[in-house]
């Protein structure tokens, strides 16, 4: 079960796990606040803990400014892409990295030349462009926001939605 993280300002860090959530909670470095009320966490001296939900850190976690955005790894990628193949007209899981402008060809690794595709798509892509290919993209590739990347959409509990953004 995962664990939504804050900082000690209320904005959403990361997604850990629930063991790490009671080793913050033991350490006093966070405090729960909010707990899952048909769970409940036992140790074997006896002592019950409530299931962490939502952690909020007591005191603030410096994250860097980082101009170029988050890191660019696949499960950012696939968070970004909404683990979609981006050629337009396909449908299948993307579960691969593509870069729109090849690297053989002057390309770069940066949020702006990297999409996820299908595998069938990359090979058929090679080395080429989307130009002498014919084909378009569903949305141009876009940096994304910090906590699109760190939140995979596809796992926010109900519970978390009033902690997180509009836009989660």
């Amino acid at each position: 079960m995962a664990v939504l993280l804050l900082n000690a300002s209320y904005e959403p860090l990361r997604v850990i796990s629930w063991q790490r959530a009671i080793c913050l909670q033991l350490a006093d470095r966070a405090d729960c606040i909010e707990a899952l009320p048909d769970r409940t966490l036992r140790s074997s001296g006896g002592a019950e803990f409530p299931f962490p939900s939502v952690l909020r850190l007591r005191e603030m976690a410096v994250i860097p400014f980082r101009r170029e955005g988050p890191p660019i790894t696949r499960r950012a990628l696939q968070a970004r892409d909404s683990g979609v193949c981006q050629k337009s007209g396909c449908n299948r899981k993307g579960s691969t990295m593509d870069h729109v402008i090849p690297r053989s060809r002057g390309g770069t690794h940066t949020w702006g030349n990297v999409v996820l595709m299908c595998a069938e798509h990359n090979n058929q892509k090679s080395d080429r462009t989307l130009d002498e290919l014919s084909w378009t993209l569903k949305a141009p590739p876009r940096t994304p926001r910090h906590d699109t990347v760190l939140l995979d959409r596809a796992r926010v509990l109900p519970e978390w939605r009033r902690w997180l953004p509009a836009a989660a």
